[in-house]
């Protein structure tokens, strides 16, 4: 690889495959020694230079050999995709942390704060992953709304949700649901909601379609265009707590928010 990315991309090329941005089809991360057969696909982060810096630290709320876990500013994404690359909470921590085989364990939106799980190495990826993937988790997030409920509260919402390509919004349409939310009021305009499954947006679609669309959302129920450096108005939503039994371990982890309920 260092001889490779030399001759392709000269001392820059050589760079990001020593700061460890260069990985392979899985997500693992290649270095400097490593030898491929001809054809293989390999990955780097672009370089963007118009990439707004998103202001806000990445606490670290748990850190072990195994997991890492943290709070999760609004406006940074996860991980790379479109105009995300640097500023996403992947490269970020893997930079700061010096960990390059870090990996997210699961998905939060850009633009919702909160617990957010990685893990370490390559080897207990799947066990985290999976444990995301299968529903094993217990996730409760917490969001603000000026609405007014268009049903008594709580209330168990079921729908079938869909995200397409190239389009901003998800959309609910008839046939078997695949989206399950308990939504439950704590006063004071703020809603405790429990997702049991996890489709992209669900939770803003559903808390739109019950007349209670999150305070500040740009999407739902109507676009609203926003600077790419407009950091004033942060959605209303955090993933506030997360539990799960570790698969390594057995242990019960449980974590949650450190900036409580509400980030300014």
């Amino acid at each position: 690889m260092a001889d490779e990315f030399s001759r392709r991309f000269g001392p820059d090329g050589l760079a990001k495959v020593r700061d460890g941005e260069v990985v392979d089809a899985d997500g693992a991360v290649i270095d400097v020694s490593t030898v491929l057969p001809a054809g293989t696909h390999v990955y780097l982060y672009r370089e963007l230079p118009d990439e707004v810096v998103v202001p806000f630290d990445i606490p670290v709320l748990y850190r072990d050999n195994d997991i890492v876990v943290v709070d999760k500013p609004h406006f940074l994404a996860t991980m790379p995709r479109g105009g995300h690359v640097a500023q996403t909470a992947l490269v970020r921590l893997r930079r700061s942390l010096d960990l390059p085989e870090l990996s997210p364990a699961h998905r939060l939106d850009r633009l919702t704060a909160g617990v957010l799980v990685f893990t370490v190495r390559r080897e207990v990826r799947g066990a985290y992953q999976t444990l995301f993937a299968r529903g094993l988790v217990s996730k409760t997030y917490l969001a603000w709304s000026s609405g007014v409920p268009s049903v008594a509260l709580p209330t168990v919402l079921r729908s079938r949700i869909i995200k397409q390509r190239g389009r901003l919004q998800a959309f609910e349409e008839p046939g078997e649901p695949n989206a399950e939310t308990v939504v439950e009021s704590v006063g004071s305009g703020c809603y405790r909601l429990r997702p049991r499954t996890g489709r992209t947006h669900q939770l803003r679609v559903h808390m739109a379609s019950l007349g209670l669309p999150i305070d500040n959302d740009p999407l739902y129920p109507r676009i609203v265009e926003v600077a790419a450096d407009d950091f004033s108005a942060p959605l209303r939503l955090v993933a506030h707590r997360l539990e799960f039994e570790d698969p390594l371990t057995g242990e019960l982890r449980s974590f949650v928010s450190a900036a409580g309920a509400w980030r300014p």
